[in-house]
């Protein structure tokens, strides 16, 4: 795992932020973050957290996509958060009920390192708009260094028999548009905590901030 201070500036408050798959911190750049402190976790090949000094006075989790699963994995090795929001994602993130249909994953492992030339990241941002933008400061990752990623996550999937605590996460941001994980399977996951956005997969260029999130 990889990590990557967006901003460190001896704030009071702290947002931890575990990245989706194939994804790193450059697209997020775009956030203000004003009085936060921001802390990026990404490229989930191996799961080894840094030793990391989370001495802060409000601490927020934010979790995207595959993040969200990853987080929840790692829970027990986290500090306590005083906010916990989950983004485009569930805990059970390939699942035909809760998540991403299993035939459509194992598709998206199968021809990942041709998706990732291009096609997936059409699906990732919805928005043409969007998706220029991102082009402009795309991510610094090689494709085989995230090809090797979902491959390890698809047997981090399978090895786990994980068991959802409902009062971990506080919050859920869905975009009524995804074209990743569907929209109606993570509605019925997060019921009465769901917060829908309209928005793709991606749903950062909505926001000016990491507070506007927050918040």
């Amino acid at each position: 795992m990889q990590h990557y201070w967006l901003n460190k500036q001896n704030n009071k408050k702290l947002i931890v932020f575990f990245a989706g798959w194939s994804f790193d911190y450059k697209p997020f750049e775009c956030l203000e973050c004003k009085d936060f402190d921001v802390l990026i976790f990404y490229d989930y090949n191996t799961l080894e957290l840094p030793n990391i000094d989370y001495n802060y006075e409000e601490k927020i989790l934010i979790t995207w996509s595959m993040g969200v699963f990853i987080a929840y994995l790692l829970k027990d090795k986290l500090p306590q958060f005083n906010k916990k929001i989950a983004v485009n994602g569930t805990p059970y993130p390939v699942h035909n009920e809760f998540g991403i249909p299993q035939k459509t994953f194992d598709l998206t492992l199968k021809y990942a390192e041709t998706g990732l030339q291009g096609k997936f990241y059409q699906n990732v941002f919805t928005n043409d708009e969007f998706l220029a933008k991102y082009n402009e400061n795309p991510i610094e990752r090689s494709i085989e260094n995230r090809v090797s990623e979902l491959v390890t996550l698809d047997k981090l999937i399978k090895e786990t028999q994980l068991k959802y605590d409902n009062n971990f996460y506080n919050k859920a941001i869905v975009g009524l548009t995804d074209k990743i994980i569907p929209t109606k399977n993570q509605l019925t996951f997060w019921d009465n905590i769901a917060e829908t956005v309209d928005c793709g997969h991606f749903p950062f260029y909505n926001y000016k901030s990491w507070a506007e999130i927050c918040n």
